[in-house]
């Protein structure tokens, strides 16, 4: 007799720019095809660097945007209790978020395709399934997933409606039937903001480490810097934007040649380029440091890189430090909130240094340089956070039975 098909499961994102956000939710598409389940990828801008990646037999689909007005109607018939906690984030905003606009025909979707479950990731997104499942009146059981801590994305984004968007996410919130969420630290940090029971929020980390980082970091180098020997190669990555804090980085590795010969590659792309150009040429680094851009494989060079380093001021799970890790790189970081601490369990696995202390975090990266932990070790560290680890985990919350 045929076994049944298993239950399709929908996930969300407005787009499939570059970032940990993007590269997770594909390896979960990828575990989730694996192991039978019908797959479709519902994004509100079919773009995105890691568009060219989305894994064999997933189903990409397009929302179709409507208008804002029309939009900002159908919310305030949605939910009339919450008239109040949607006015200024949502329906008064004089730029709302770019995901509101895809509510009538992700509704839309969910009632024509009516798939089991749906796993959605970041804040607005969030809010937008759990509208649409709402408008749609269907069944599809609706899992949230916080990348990032809610304080510190209300508090760094100059948006007005980011202000007001706690009451949102705390009553919205409680409609979803799981929320998860990549640290205990972003779990934390939501509980306290919106007030959502600390209970109701399980930590389920990133599906980082997949089958093929192995093949992937034994490629070619993607910069002459990791193949040619000489001085230590030391590496970042992450968007070219404040969150990421890579003038901190500058200047401890500025300190750092004072005392030693080394090389910088920070790998990504975003609008603080030029800012960052400026900045290494008035610090005098600038023929040891290179910013190729993006690149698709990181992982060659933090197999090959001395060091790694995450300067952020803020994350909610860094995949890249992981990564790094996962592929026998030696690592320092600031113990910024969130991520970081639970990840190298206090300093055990790499050394934590407070957030924009370019003297710590130089002396850091000297220590480490002289005396790096073995590879094995860190790979086996990184190798904790696997695709099967998470993979099971989010399968249990979308299927409890």
């Amino acid at each position: 007799m045929t076994e049944p098909p298993l239950p399709r499961i929908t996930l969300l994102l407005p787009s499939l720019a570059a970032g940990g956000v993007g590269r997770s939710m594909l390896h979960l598409a990828e575990a989730f095809r694996a192991a039978g389940h019908p797959v479709d990828l519902v994004l509100c801008c079919a773009e995105g660097p890691y568009l060219s990646e989305v894994p064999a037999g997933v189903q990409i689909v397009a929302l179709r945007r409507q208008s804002g007005l029309s939009a900002r109607l159908q919310l305030a018939r949605l939910d009339p209790g919450g008239i109040t906690a949607m006015a200024r984030p949502a329906l008064l905003a004089w730029r709302p978020a770019p995901v509101q606009p895809y509510l009538a025909d992700l509704a839309h979707y969910l009632d024509r395709v009516r798939p089991a479950a749906l796993v959605a990731a970041k804040t607005p997104t969030n809010l937008l399934a759990l509208w649409a499942r709402r408008l749609s009146g269907v069944e599809t059981r609706v899992v949230v997933s916080e990348r990032a801590q809610l304080s510190q994305s209300i508090s760094m984004n100059r948006k007005w409606r980011w202000r007001h968007i706690a009451p949102l996410v705390a009553r919205t919130y409680s409609w979803a039937d799981e929320i998860a969420a990549v640290s205990d630290g972003v779990a934390d940090d939501l509980a306290a903001v919106t007030g959502l029971p600390r209970d109701s929020i399980t930590t389920v980390y990133n599906p980082v480490v997949t089958p093929e980082l192995a093949a992937l970091a034994a490629e070619a180098a993607p910069h002459p810097w990791l193949e040619e020997g000489g001085a230590p190669v030391i590496v970042a990555a992450g968007r070219l934007v404040p969150q990421k804090n890579f003038p901190l980085l500058l200047r401890a590795f500025a300190r750092l040649r004072q005392q030693r010969p080394a090389r910088l590659l920070i790998f990504g792309e975003g609008p603080k380029r030029s800012e960052l150009e400026a900045l290494a040429g008035s610090l005098g680094i600038g023929n040891d440091l290179a910013m190729p851009g993006f690149v698709a494989n990181p992982y060659a060079a933090f197999a090959r890189a001395s060091l790694f380093v995450l300067s952020s001021e803020y994350e909610g799970l860094p995949n890249v430090l992981i990564e790094a890790m996962a592929c026998g790189c030696p690592v320092v970081s600031t113990d910024c909130p969130s991520g970081p601490l639970e990840i190298l369990q206090g300093g055990r696995w790499g050394e934590l240094v407070p957030p924009n202390d370019s003297e710590a975090l130089s002396a850091a990266m000297l220590r480490t340089l002289d005396a790096p932990l073995p590879r094995d070790t860190l790979r086996a560290r990184g190798g904790e956070f696997s695709l099967e680890n998470s993979a099971r985990h989010y399968l249990e919350l979308l299927f409890p039975n």
